[in-house]
């Protein structure tokens, strides 16, 4: 069994984790002080949200591919699908959280998201080129 796939996939689901929570702070960040900004204007920070939104949920598997691409593995398919798939869910269910000032997804909430796509990365074909 390859276990150095599973730390590969390990430190990529660690990395493109980190890298989209922080995208999703900062941008809910700048919603905020968007919308504080204008004088109750109806949607005032709609579209920093929605774009941040769109661009995590967008870049996850973006992140995901490019790491294990990058560590030398190919057959990600799995890991990149589901992974991206579950992390819209995650980061969807999590909103409210994330979006508070100071607010951030559950630790534990990251730290199973991370496992699964551990395993997921551990479990794909593994393709040499």
């Amino acid at each position: 069994m390859g276990y150095v796939r599973f730390v590969k996939g390990a430190v990529t689901v660690v990395a493109a984790t980190a890298a989209c929570h922080a995208l999703m702070s900062a941008g809910f960040a700048a919603a905020r002080e968007s919308a504080d900004a204008s004088d109750d204007e109806p949607f005032a920070g709609a579209f920093e949200f929605i774009l941040t939104t769109a661009a995590s949920w967008a870049l996850m598997p973006l992140l995901l591919w490019a790491g294990m691409r990058v560590m030398g593995e190919t057959g990600n398919t799995v890991l990149v699908a589901v992974g991206g798939l579950v992390w819209l869910g995650l980061s969807g269910y999590f909103t409210d959280d994330i979006d508070r000032a100071g607010g951030h997804i559950p630790v534990l909430a990251l730290v199973v998201y991370v496992l699964l796509g551990t395993a997921l990365a551990g479990a794909d074909t593994g393709r040499r080129d």
